[in-house]
C-alpha cells in the first residue's frame, strides 16, 4: 500500500486549512498527502465569521465584508467602527470548493472517503483506519473529535449552540454595509443568548440565534426564537428561508489532547477553540501556519507553548467560572467590554493578541469584585 508522509483526518476548516498551506509551499509538493473524511464536502453546512486587518489566506472566498457592526443590549447599544479590522464571512461551500479545486492540481494529494474509525501510532509512524483499512504516514493531523473529553470536577464545560436562517425578502430591508455582531436584547432565560445578523444584500441576510449554556434546546426552540427575532426586532413578517445551519461548539477549560506521538490533533480536537468565546477559525489559521513553519524549519513539530501566552487560558478559565456559576450575566460582561474599551482592543483580546498592558486596562473595566474572586479561585486550584 502507498506510504504517505502526511495524513489529514477530517476535511473541515482545520484539515483543509492545513492542506492549503501544504499546497502553497513547494517544499511539500514532493510529499505524499492523504486526506480522509466520511464524505465529500459538497454542501454549505457552516458559515465562518472572523475579523482581520489584512487580506488573509482565504480572501478569495470571502463572501462579504463589514467595517461597521451593531452591538445591542439592555445595558449598552452602539454602532461600532471596527477599524483597523474588517469583519468577514466565508461560506463553507465556497471554502471547500476553493481548496478541493486547488488540490486537483497536485498529483501528490489523494482523497479517501469512508468511516474514519481510529487514529493512532505504530512504532515511529502514525496511522488512520478508514472502513477497516489502515493507512500509514509520518504524521496524522486529526481534526475529528471522537469523544467528548472527560470533565474533571474543577473544570467547566459549556456549549455554544446555535441555529441560523438565511432569509430572503421581497423588499429591500437590509443595509449590507452594517452587520449586527451581537444583539443581547433577546431573552436570557436559557443562558447567555444573543443573535447576530449578517446582511449580504438589501434583501438577504443570515440571522443566527446563539446561546452559551450547559444544555441544548430542541430544534423547535431555536426556530421559535429566530422567527420571534425576525418579526419583533427586524420588523420583517414576509420572508423565505433559503438555507439553515446549526452547530455545537465546546466552551471549556478542559485541556484537549494536542498530541499523542505522531498524531497531532488540530481544530477543536486540538484545543484551537477559544474556551471563553467559541471562536475557532482564526486560531486554526495560526496553528496551521505554526505546523508548516515547524516542518519547514526543523523537519519535525515542536511542542512548546510560550509561557507568557498561557495567561489567555487563565482569562478563559476566569470567564468560564463566572458564566458557569451565573455570577454575572453574559450580556453585562460583553456590554462592559465594548462600552468601556476601544473596539480594536476588545477584538485583539478575543484573538489572544493583546499586550499585558492592554489586558490590565481591559480587566479594569469589568466588575472588579466578581472577576477578582473568580480569578483567585482559578489561580489557586
Amino acid at each position: 500500500m502507498k506510504k504517505y508522509d502526511y495524513i489529514i483526518s477530517g476535511a473541515g476548516a482545520a484539515g483543509l486549512s492545513l492542506l492549503m498551506r501544504f499546497m502553497q509551499h513547494p517544499e511539500f509538493h514532493n510529499k505524499n498527502i492523504l486526506v480522509v473524511d466520511k464524505a465529500p464536502k459538497n454542501t454549505n453546512d457552516h458559515t465562518w465569521c472572523f475579523w482581520e486587518q489584512q487580506p488573509g489566506q482565504f480572501e478569495p472566498v470571502v463572501h462579504h465584508t463589514w467595517e461597521r457592526v451593531h452591538f445591542y443590549s439592555n445595558h449598552f447599544s452602539s454602532l461600532l467602527n471596527l477599524a483597523p479590522y474588517k469583519y468577514k464571512m466565508i461560506r463553507s461551500i465556497d471554502f471547500y470548493n476553493y481548496v478541493q479545486q486547488e488540490a486537483l492540481k497536485h498529483s501528490n494529494i489523494d482523497f479517501i472517503y469512508g468511516d474514519v474509525q481510529a487514529v493512532g501510532n505504530a512504532g515511529n509512524e502514525a496511522l488512520v483506519v478508514v472502513d477497516g483499512t489502515q493507512y500509514d504516514g509520518d504524521y496524522v493531523f486529526n481534526s475529528i473529535l471522537f469523544a467528548k473529553p472527560e470533565v474533571p470536577a474543577d473544570k467547566f464545560y459549556l456549549q455554544q449552540h446555535f441555529k441560523g436562517f438565511v432569509i430572503e425578502t421581497m423588499q429591500a430591508v437590509f443595509n449590507p454595509a452594517e452587520a449586527t455582531l451581537m444583539d443581547f436584547r433577546v431573552s436570557q432565560h436559557n443562558g447567555t443568548s444573543f443573535v447576530y445578523m449578517l446582511p449580504v444584500s438589501q434583501n438577504r441576510a443570515l440571522v443566527e440565534y446563539t446561546l452559551f449554556s450547559k444544555q441544548l434546546l430542541t430544534d423547535n426552540d431555536y426556530a421559535i426564537a429566530l422567527r420571534d427575532y425576525i418579526s419583533n426586532y427586524l420588523g420583517i413578517t414576509e420572508y423565505s428561508i433559503i438555507e439553515e445551519e446549526n452547530g455545537v461548539i465546546p466552551m471549556t477549560n478542559v485541556k484537549f489532547v494536542k498530541r499523542v506521538g505522531r498524531v497531532i490533533n488540530i481544530g477543536t480536537a486540538g484545543g484551537q477553540t477559544k474556551g471563553s468565546s467559541g471562536y475557532t477559525f482564526q486560531f486554526v489559521q495560526k496553528h496551521s501556519d505554526k505546523i508548516v513553519s515547524d516542518l519547514m524549519r526543523y523537519g519535525y513539530l515542536k511542542e512548546n507553548e510560550p509561557f507568557f501566552d498561557k495567561r489567555f487560558n487563565f482569562y478563559d478559565s476566569t470567564l468560564l467560572n463566572i458564566l458557569s456559576g451565573n455570577k454575572l450575566p453574559g450580556d453585562k460582561i460583553f456590554s462592559d467590554l465594548f462600552s468601556k474599551n476601544p473596539t480594536e482592543r476588545v477584538l485583539r483580546f478575543l484573538d489572544n493578541e493583546t499586550t499585558l498592558e492592554d489586558e490590565i486596562n481591559l480587566v479594569a473595566t469589568l466588575p472588579q469584585g466578581v472577576f477578582i474572586k473568580a480569578a483567585f479561585q482559578e489561580m489557586f486550584k
